[in-house]
């Protein structure tokens, strides 16, 4: 029966994920919003390609799960994974910056030592070895950082960890002999591991250990995965020719959680990077004028009503001209609920309406958010049921339906939730996650384990259910945005003015982006401790989403979280200015930004 099932499963998301081919169209402009002619889209690993006309338009057939590639001399190139509501794609290309020979380029000094140890805490792209901290954005040479809070709860196994955690890694067993090997990589050819007498062999020649500082030619058996906070692999010769002739076969560096201390203040808090720089905001954000006289005509034409009556006369002629506008319906329903109250009246608008919003995965999560901002969990839970059908390999599908059903007083629904998406992964029906999405999905799982402990197991049986701490106390923010092509910056003020910007854009984290969409993920979190007192403030600047139509953008804020008195508030925000700092919201308490 369960190979029956797992092969039915599997039969099943696959068979979602790959629907009809469709047509896509764009227009292709430059960083000054230029026009560029004759770039070619080609889908990759298939032989279909077009070129962009004179005036920079495109159209080429390709189906969910395509990565469309573009390319044009002298810029940088483009990959787009096709959705399955992908149907415009408008993209903004940038020169490509060449390294030039006996050319000197003057760019940001390099960070110094105590720098990089008072970034660690909040950089995971930042390694300790025995030699002091490397930036794997600063250096020189190719290195991976696999973080710690990625390793899945029950793993153990230092061997597997090496062996499937990093990118483009394949893997071929033969007995208890493991081999390694990154395509087209020739600094890292292969990785060797036997049960006894373990060893790993970078480029051919035994790999070296560094622990901690600690400099070991040995596996080291002893380590406890659950243990470790970084895993970096240094292939390139220039890595680590620090380290010597032994080290001439590689490095893998491991730095533990015991082994990891943390830069406090006098109050034994992390300290606050932004409170180190000079990054002090003064600049201006959109007021909600500024937004309001930016919304469509017919928006501003409800909202200028002074009775309910007239609101609804004003909405009844516009829907003759907007009825098949999915933002229309969202935005008449949110309006009269919010404004007047009028809980049927609103109800029928999406009742009428829901055959427009219906079977577009981006419509139904937009009418989510917006059902949980004003607390109407069941009607979200219902939403986000049809999104898992609709979308069943997507990694956020399961995220969504198990906060959903543990919001409608469902735990254990909740708890199966997560187990089905972490049994998916052991099974391989789902791609293994290296990004933040694992670290968002095993917090949020220890936290309702955590929390909602007694019930489930008043509900099981009295079963023994095994909670892991979750060391984050204080508030946490979640963002999350129904289309996955947004981009946008994420700005957050601390109450001194300095600010963090988290950079969401093809531009600059064309790779975040690709892991989203590989995965099927569109949220990023951010815990806030209690180190710093005062007023924070979170900005947004919206670049767009490669079509003409909003995007929704739902944060929602914990607070006391890991507490018993943990309670949320959810904010909604239809983003449609673009290229302007808006403010989203402000919160007050003794608080301060920890970490991304």
């Amino acid at each position: 029966m369960k190979i029956l099932f797992t092969g039915f499963l599997s039969f099943f998301i696959v068979t979602v994920a790959l629907s009809q081919e469709r047509l896509i169209t764009g227009k292709i402009t430059n960083g000054n919003n230029n026009f560029l002619q004759n770039v070619k889209i080609q889908i990759i690993n298939q032989d279909v390609s077009t070129n962009s006309d004179e005036n920079g338009y495109y159209t080429i057939a390709a189906s969910p799960g395509d990565i469309l590639f573009y390319s044009s001399p002298g810029m940088e190139s483009v990959q787009i994974r096709a959705e399955d509501v992908t149907r415009t794609l408008n993209l903004e290309m940038f020169p490509r910056v060449e390294k030039l020979k006996n050319v000197t380029v003057t760019k940001k000094r390099r960070n110094s030592q105590k720098e990089l140890e008072m970034d660690y805490a909040s950089n995971p792209n930042i390694i300790k070895t025995a030699f002091g901290y490397l930036n794997k954005d600063k250096v020189s040479y190719s290195m991976r950082i696999l973080d710690g809070n990625t390793i899945l709860p029950g793993e153990y196994d230092l061997v597997n960890i090496l062996r499937g955690r990093f990118a483009g890694v394949s893997v071929l067993r033969n007995s208890n002999v493991g081999v390694l090997s990154i395509p087209g990589n020739p600094e890292f050819n292969s990785v060797n591991t036997q049960s006894n007498g373990k060893r790993v062999l970078i480029r051919e020649k035994k790999a070296i250990f560094d622990i901690d500082g600690q400099i070991l030619t040995d596996f080291p058996d002893f380590i406890d995965v659950q243990n470790i906070e970084r895993i970096a692999v240094i292939a390139s010769a220039t890595g680590t020719v620090r380290y010597g002739s032994i080290g001439s076969g590689g490095v893998v560096v491991i730095n533990t959680k015991i082994g990891t201390t943390f830069p406090r203040d006098k109050n034994n808090l992390i300290m606050d990077s932004a409170r180190l720089s000079n990054n002090y905001y003064r600049g201006t954000v959109l007021t909600d004028k500024d937004i309001s006289e930016n919304a469509p005509n017919y928006l501003k034409e409800i909202k200028s009503a002074d009775s309910f009556g007239e609101a609804k006369s004003i909405y009844e002629f516009n829907l003759k001209k907007y009825k098949n506008s999915s933002y229309f319906i969202l935005d008449s329903y949110q309006y009269f609920f919010e404004k007047w109250n009028k809980e049927a009246y609103a109800d029928a608008i999406i009742e009428d309406g829901f055959t427009v919003l219906d079977n577009n995965p981006l419509h139904l999560k937009a009418l989510a958010y917006i059902y949980e901002s004003q607390k109407r969990y069941e009607l979200a839970n219902e939403i986000y049921k049809e999104v898992f059908i609709l979308r069943p390999n997507y990694a956020q599908s399961y995220r969504d339906l198990a906060l959903s059903n543990r919001a409608v007083n469902e735990p254990k629904k909740a708890a199966m939730m997560y187990a089905r998406y972490f049994y998916l992964l052991d099974e391989n029906f789902m791609k293994v996650d290296t990004s933040s999405f694992s670290k968002i999905i095993n917090r949020e799982f220890n936290n309702l384990l955590a929390l909602e402990k007694t019930d489930m197991m008043n509900r099981s049986a009295g079963k023994k259910i095994k909670v892991e701490d979750d060391d984050f106390k204080g508030t946490r923010l979640v963002f999350e945005w129904n289309d996955s092509e947004a981009e946008f910056d994420l700005q957050f003020l601390n109450p001194d003015s300095q600010y963090y910007t988290w950079n969401h854009s093809l531009e600059a984290n064309p790779d975040t982006i690709a892991t989203e969409k590989n995965l099927g993920y569109s949220c990023s979190e951010y815990l806030i401790d209690e180190s710093l007192s005062g007023t924070w403030k979170v900005n947004i600047k919206y670049l767009g989403n490669k079509s003409l139509t909003p995007t929704y953008l739902k944060a929602k804020i914990y607070h006391n979280y890991g507490e018993k008195s943990q309670y949320s508030e959810t904010k909604v925000f239809k983003l449609d200015v673009k290229n302007a700092n808006r403010e989203l919201f402000r919160i007050t308490k003794n608080v301060a930004v920890a970490s991304k």
